[in-house]
């Protein structure tokens, strides 16, 4: 038996990375590796929207994106020849009230450098091929490119190895769900005049959509809906006299790309597996579910699963929570993966429409309904996974009561102090009712100081990812204990 790792990540794309950084940053040591000989070069997913953002930001890196990036401040629909709506991303609630356009190259690259000054390197050209739940640990079997095999023991395994997951085959998890028929088309090119460009051009055209999402530049992903596959078959990859001859019948014959980086087609797959977990193995990312690329949230949502998972992993590692912690991960998680699945199927079904009429039907109610601020506020939250919450997660407490203000189960608004933090909950409200429950459960809870934000009547705990876990009035301090208590390890 060789090297034992706490956790091993198999799959080093954004949501391995993402997860690898948080456990490292929590104490945590890990090994994570990928069967590609290099990260990729495409821009792939290319948006972070608020609510991960506003995940970096707590655990202290989010600055690090902003120079790499830059900010769409909204969209807009229309039909080729008139807008048909607007939807402006300045009211998400959020200190990040913007999507911020970055290829997933270079999240990538920044994940990887950040791990690789706390001394973790990506092991590359590794493919993870066999493993064994043994109850204590997982036996791992990783194929090099030299063609050596290494046998690795190690605590937990997460499998963030993508739609083809090695880690859920070895599961046995079922990956339900269905592959749309249409086919669709995807440029990465640059394509002059086509303005603003900082705003996300949709055009419903009668013979399908077309998409225009900005990069850099002059530079703009398009993709196009090219209708029914034929028989089945995969289509050859688009040649750019295509992708501009789409541009010209359903955009304008003024846009025109050059330089194409990528050319591709692809159809749209909607899968998702029921559980997370089984015993020692978790999945994360599009091991776990994949979806429409309408909204361009699947990234977001699998680093989003790495933030869940990488806080309560650690308190159970270090003995600090009950090993029943982790139960939560699944059940949460896979609420949010179902929402997702089933809203970006939405936008999809409407954005592909053929029938004539019901495209008279969709516009018309998507104009009016735009009109409303309060609708258009709705639908940039819904984007930028700000309204995502775990009302009826098993870590939510019921039994509080607040007249204002966030409750158990909803996001937290503010940043949260990182520092000595790490992964506790942070107790917010009366200082001394706050002081006591750090006191009493110190490896559990840290106390906001006097400059935190959240200095009210209501006794808050907040969890290391952001969302009220309890939320009572400072009277109910004794349900706030009985909540840690249930989480907190044996002594």
């Amino acid at each position: 038996m060789a090297d034992r790792s706490t956790v091993l990540i198999a799959g080093a794309g954004p949501v391995g990375l993402t997860l690898a950084n948080e456990l490292v940053r929590h104490g945590v040591a890990v090994r994570i590796v990928d069967k590609a000989a290099a990260r990729t070069d495409k821009s792939k997913a290319l948006v972070l929207w608020s609510r991960s953002l506003e995940l970096f930001d707590d655990a202290g890196y989010a600055a690090a994106f902003l120079p790499a990036g830059f900010p769409a401040h909204g969209a807009q629909i229309s039909t080729g020849k008139e807008i048909v709506a607007r939807v402006s991303f300045d009211s998400v609630d959020s200190r990040f009230p913007y999507a911020l356009m970055i290829p997933q190259s270079e999240t990538e690259r920044i994940l990887e450098e950040r791990l690789t000054t706390h001394g973790i390197v990506v092991e590359r050209s590794v493919e993870l091929t066999t493993f064994a739940d043994k109850g204590a640990s997982v036996e791992a079997t990783l194929n090099k490119a030299d063609g050596a095999t290494e046998t690795l023991e190690a605590d937990w395994l997460v499998g963030c190895d993508g739609a083809h997951s090695s880690v859920r085959h070895g599961l046995g998890f079922a990956f339900e769900g269905s592959t749309q028929e249409s086919q669709w088309a995807l440029a990465d090119g640059h394509i002059s005049g086509l303005e603003p460009n900082d705003r996300l051009h949709i055009v419903w055209h009668r013979d399908g959509i077309l998409a225009f999402f900005p990069i850099v530049g002059d530079r703009w992903r398009v993709v196009g809906d090219l209708g029914l596959a034929m028989d089945g078959a995969r289509q050859d990859d688009p040649t750019l006299a295509d992708i501009n001859e789409l541009l010209a019948h359903r955009g304008s014959r003024d846009f025109v790309m050059s330089d194409p980086i990528w050319l591709a087609s692809f159809r749209i797959n909607e899968r998702k597996v029921k559980d997370y977990r089984k015993g020692r193995v978790f999945l994360a990312g599009d091991a776990a579910h994949i979806h429409s690329p309408a909204g361009g949230q699947g990234m977001n949502t699998g680093m989003q699963d790495a933030f869940n998972l990488a806080w309560k992993l650690a308190l159970v590692i270090k003995g600090d929570a009950k090993p029943s912690l982790v139960d939560s991960y699944s059940p949460e998680r896979t609420a949010v993966g179902d929402r997702v699945l089933r809203n970006a199927g939405r936008l999809t079904e409407a954005a592909t429409l053929r029938n004539p009429l019901l495209q008279g039907i969709r516009n018309t109610v998507a104009k009016f309904a735009s009109g409303f601020p309060v609708v258009q506020h709705k639908m940039a939250n819904q984007l930028a996974e700000m309204d995502i919450g775990y009302p009826e997660s098993p870590l939510t407490a019921h039994h509080g009561h607040v007249a204002t203000g966030p409750k158990a189960g909803e996001r937290w608004p503010d940043k949260l102090p990182t520092g000595s933090r790490g992964a506790r909950f942070l107790a917010m409200g009366p200082p001394d009712a706050a002081a006591a429950l750090a006191a009493k459960f110190p490896r559990l809870v840290v106390a906001a100081s006097e400059h935190d934000p959240g200095h009210v009547t209501a006794l808050r705990l907040i969890r290391p990812d952001g969302y009220v876990g309890f939320a009572g009035s400072a009277s109910e301090r004794a349900h706030a204990e009985a909540y840690l208590a249930g989480l907190a390890a044996d002594l």
